[in-house]
């Protein structure tokens, strides 16, 4: 099964293919076969743009990037997704990420459709008049497409508040109003509290559902040793909660290397945690805190490596929240033999074809607890966008909610997340006896038929 005619985008097929066979492999299409028309319908664009951003370095030097915006599908809302500045940018990573967004959103229970954006401008190394200057020649053009009922846009890998603040800023100039079409906004102007915490606090919730369910509700993060890969907001945040959560830290990464407890006790420090986003906030590797003695005395540094299969000791829970296809199917085998028993992306695809395959058949072999459970990146990271769709709700109504009332929602969006894709398992497809039902199969199916029903209603597939 390929999506029309695309084998040149490879993210892209394989984001289409993992959907797409899960719904074949259950009785979706058995009793709604009219389904099979959706599923090709939603796999196309609603619209792709494409354009130049053009802008002058500090030397005053012209620089050229490519500038994208897939606006994939707004049966349920705005289009909404974040924006992308990294060089490994291009339309099929795009419209992988535009796909999962759509299911993805449709699992928040918030009116939001799905789409996704970016550039391949490299921002590390650059200076913040770089930026800035980069940031108003890309939002020029980019705000033709967008706006509060049309398109809200996010931020994503290389798009922090700075970005959002120059972006919101060129976007007023330009539309001559001030409106809630970017999220991520700083405080003062119209931003959400927990946004930045909000994808990294919401994966560690939804873990906690699949503790307490595969547990009969006799366990929690209490005690658990934890594996995270990555260093960014969301990766900070989950290590942060499953400190307060009474669970252990054991490593983080980034592109360069992973940093890993150097024993089979202990864990990664709030303090430790924030020298980490101190670091990355400058723009700088997580090599430069390992060699100094306060880190060399209690972690050890591996460079070019994931944490999966160098971690001491065993590995509880394993959250990807890095970057795709972060897991491979030989590191995925390493996670069982390390004990693991619950593994959630953080990150969107944070595991390849191969690793998914291993999990699942490991979940459908073995009775229960024993099993590998594992949480595709549309339900377990959909805590980010969940908070950007309160944050789109307080700019509409010219509110501030306060963290605990932004926080209570969250818990209540990633709780619902996590039943939806249970029940729609339980429904849709037949687990082998005692073991636990398919999260990437229900999470799919949950997406899916809340979006297909309504392109039905509106007339976009019959």
């Amino acid at each position: 099964m390929t999506a029309q005619n695309l084998p040149h985008e490879p993210e892209f097929e394989q984001a289409y293919k993992e959907l797409a066979s899960t719904l074949e492999n259950s009785t979706l299409f058995q009793k709604k076969p009219e389904f099979r028309k959706a599923l090709q319908v939603v796999s196309v664009p609603e619209r792709v743009i494409q354009f130049r951003v053009v802008w002058e370095d500090d030397q005053g030097n012209v620089q050229i990037n490519r500038g994208f915006r897939v606006q994939f599908n707004s049966a349920l809302g705005p289009y909404k997704g974040g924006l992308r500045f990294h060089p490994s940018v291009n339309l099929s990573i795009l419209k992988f990420l535009g796909f999962e967004q759509i299911f993805k959103n449709a699992l928040t229970g918030l009116n939001m459709g799905g789409g996704k954006g970016g550039s391949d401008f490299d921002p590390k190394g650059k200076s913040d008049n770089e930026i800035r200057r980069f940031c108003v020649s890309f939002m020029t053009e980019l705000c033709k497409h967008i706006g509060q009922d049309t398109d809200v846009p996010a931020g994503d890998i290389g798009v922090t508040g700075r970005e959002v603040g120059f972006m919101f800023g060129q976007y007023k100039k330009i539309r001559n109003q001030w409106e809630g079409v970017l999220t991520g906004k700083g405080g003062s102007w119209g931003g959400s509290l927990i946004r930045p915490e909000a994808t990294g606090y919401g994966v560690v919730y939804y873990v906690e559902h699949m503790i307490k369910h595969a547990s009969g509700g006799k366990e929690s993060f209490a005690g658990k040793r934890v594996a995270i890969s990555g260093s960014g907001n969301v990766a900070q945040y989950a290590a942060l909660k499953v400190i307060e959560l009474g669970g252990s830290v054991i490593s983080l990464s980034d592109s360069q290397g992973a940093l890993l407890l150097n024993s089979e006790e202990g864990s990664f420090t709030p303090e430790e945690i924030n020298q980490i986003a101190a670091i990355k906030v400058e723009r700088k590797q997580i090599s430069e805190l390992a060699s100094t003695s306060a880190f060399a005395s209690k972690f050890k540094y591996i460079p070019g490596a994931r944490p999966w299969t160098n971690v001491t000791g065993r590995i509880d829970v394993a959250l990807p929240s890095a970057t795709q296809n972060e897991v491979s199917g030989d590191e995925a085998k390493a996670l069982i033999a390390a004990g693991c028993k619950f593994i959630a992306e953080g990150s969107n695809m944070g595991s390849t074809q191969d690793a998914i395959d291993v999990f699942e058949a490991h979940r459908e072999a073995n009775a229960g607890a024993s099993a590998i459970w594992y949480a595709p990146g549309k339900a377990a990271n959909a805590g980010g966008v969940a908070v950007s769709g309160l944050e789109m709700a307080q700019n509409s109504a010219r509110v501030n909610w306060t963290s605990e009332e932004v926080d209570s929602r969250l818990k209540g969006i990633m709780e619902d997340c996590f039943k939806n894709g249970l029940a729609t398992a339980q429904e849709y497809v037949t687990p082998a006896a005692g073991s636990l039902p398919s999260l990437v199969a229900g999470s799919n199916i949950a997406g899916f038929t809340k979006v297909a029903e309504a392109m039905k209603d509106h007339g976009d597939w019959w």
